[in-house]
């Protein structure tokens, strides 16, 4: 199973993606949790990503190709993966396709989660993180045990930089003009599947099961 997980900032891609991986055993391959660590080691290619991603724009791809390439031929990717966050244009999705022609893969679906952009913003702007070990809380459907306190390790959370208001609409725009075009490509592709992203998380991981399965 290789499937591709798109739809806008706030869309649950990431929860949808760790939940398929508990579920069907292939791992989530996540270019913010590969860019957020290399911000926190503070290497070269991180401290390039962070300019951007503070800006609300999208990192280069000279940035992010290279590091999916090498996540996806590591031995847990062997039996299939979840990209989560990747592709994110036209240029990164037909170099991703030329990139598993020449190993003999593809992709079996793309799953489009769809929500409508008040709701976007209304989970956007309630969201921390936690800046060890990168997970997630919202302060309405998911608030911490502890104010500011990471339920899996105990790390302080905070809200990033792109997950402000003013960046959020910015993350927003920059979606629609240079993601959302992707939609299009994978239905040439015949591998387009697009699921209802509004509900709870457990209502909207059985519409993506039903679509992958």
């Amino acid at each position: 199973m290789r499937l591709i997980l798109l739809g806008p900032p706030g869309a649950g891609k990431g929860t949808q993606a760790k939940m398929l991986d508990e579920k069907f055993r292939r791992p989530q391959v996540s270019t913010g949790n590969i860019l957020r660590k290399s911000i926190q080691n503070g290497t070269e290619i991180g401290n390039r990503a962070k300019i951007f991603m503070d800006a609300g724009k999208l990192v280069p791809d000279d940035v992010v190709i290279g590091l999916i390439k090498e996540r996806i031929v590591e031995e847990d990717c062997r039996a299939g993966f979840i990209l989560d966050g990747f592709p994110r244009t036209i240029v990164q999705a037909e170099r991703l396709t030329e990139t598993l022609d020449e190993m003999d893969l593809s992709i079996d679906a793309v799953v489009d989660i769809e929500v409508e952009g008040e709701e976007l913003l209304g989970r956007l702007t309630g969201r921390s993180t936690c800046i060890d070990c990168g997970a997630m809380f919202h302060e309405m459907s998911r608030p911490p045990l502890k104010a500011s306190v990471c339920d899996s390790c105990e790390g302080e959370l905070c809200q990033r930089e792109d997950d402000k208001e003013d960046t959020i609409k910015k993350r927003l725009e920059v979606y629609e003009k240079e993601t959302a075009p992707l939609k299009e490509y994978y239905r040439k592709q015949g591998n387009l599947k697009t699921v209802q992203g509004s509900g709870s998380v457990e209502d909207i991981f059985s519409r993506v099961c039903a679509v992958v399965s």
